[in-house]
């Protein structure tokens, strides 16, 4: 079992997906969750100073959709299936518990495993507050097809389907699956976190922008996690290209 606290230097995890003997990568990263932060952070403005081109863009788009539910029941209990068993945000944190034992138990990498449900339980704790603190009121229907609980902004179906995903895209890339693998598991994860935010909006429990925001957070929250684990790993465990540790030895021998 390795230690806790340092992070395999011989591993996967260690090398990122830059060429041999670079740093892991966490610049893109670490870019990619500020920009997708500040998009959300721009996109929860204008809601709340009620920009009303946005609104009505909301408005707009949820009374279409509302419309196709009510023409198209069977579409509706489609769309409710997908939501509450296929996205659900338990569903999603079940696919992190599951990649963390096997990185635990098949890897023998602890602390990335923490790592990960770490991530997914701050995504929780970050949706919930910022549900709490921004309070959006839910779309309301004369004949409603489905409810929900809570504010609306963030969705948190959105949210952590994209907190999910972009962590398991990252580690099967990682760990360098089998290449039909690497193929595959980023288109499921695309449609996932774009079919989650459709069906949260025909089945009128969401405006567009909070799928949008929820999303957008979701991955933002991951990669900055993400960029955070190469820092850890270069803290601890890189050396640049060409370091010799066998030069030292050789020059204790030699005296």
């Amino acid at each position: 079992m390795r230690p806790l606290h340092v992070p395999s230097a011989s591993g996967p995890s260690a090398s990122g997906s830059g060429p041999s003997g670079s740093a892991p990568s966490r610049g893109p990263w670490l870019c990619a969750a500020l920009g997708l932060t500040g998009a959300s952070a721009t996109l929860v403005v204008l809601v709340a100073l009620a920009w009303q081109p946005l609104l009505d863009v909301d408005e707009g788009v949820a009374d279409w959709m509302h419309a196709r539910a009510l023409a198209h029941p069977a579409l509706t209990e489609a769309n409710r299936v997908l939501t509450d068993w296929v996205w659900d945000p338990v569903t999603m944190r079940l696919l992190i518990a599951a990649a963390a034992l096997w990185l635990w138990l098949r890897r023998g990498e602890t602390l990335l495993a923490v790592w990960c449900v770490a991530t997914s339980a701050v995504g929780t704790g970050v949706q919930q507050s910022l549900k709490a603190v921004l309070d959006r009121e839910r779309p309301q229907w004369e004949h409603p097809v489905d409810s929900a609980h809570y504010a609306a902004m963030p969705s948190g179906h959105a949210m952590t389907a994209a907190v999910t995903c972009t962590l398991v895209v990252w580690l099967v890339r990682e760990f360098g699956a089998p290449a039909p693998a690497q193929r595959i598991v980023p288109v499921l994860g695309l449609v996932s976190v774009l079919g989650v935010c459709l069906t949260r909006i025909v089945l009128g429990v969401h405006w567009p922008t909070d799928t949008l925001v929820g999303a957008m957070l979701g991955v933002a929250l991951a990669a900055a996690a993400i960029g955070a684990w190469y820092t850890l790993l270069q803290r601890f465990t890189w050396k640049p290209h060409g370091h010799n540790e066998a030069a030292p030895a050789a020059r204790d021998a030699s005296g």
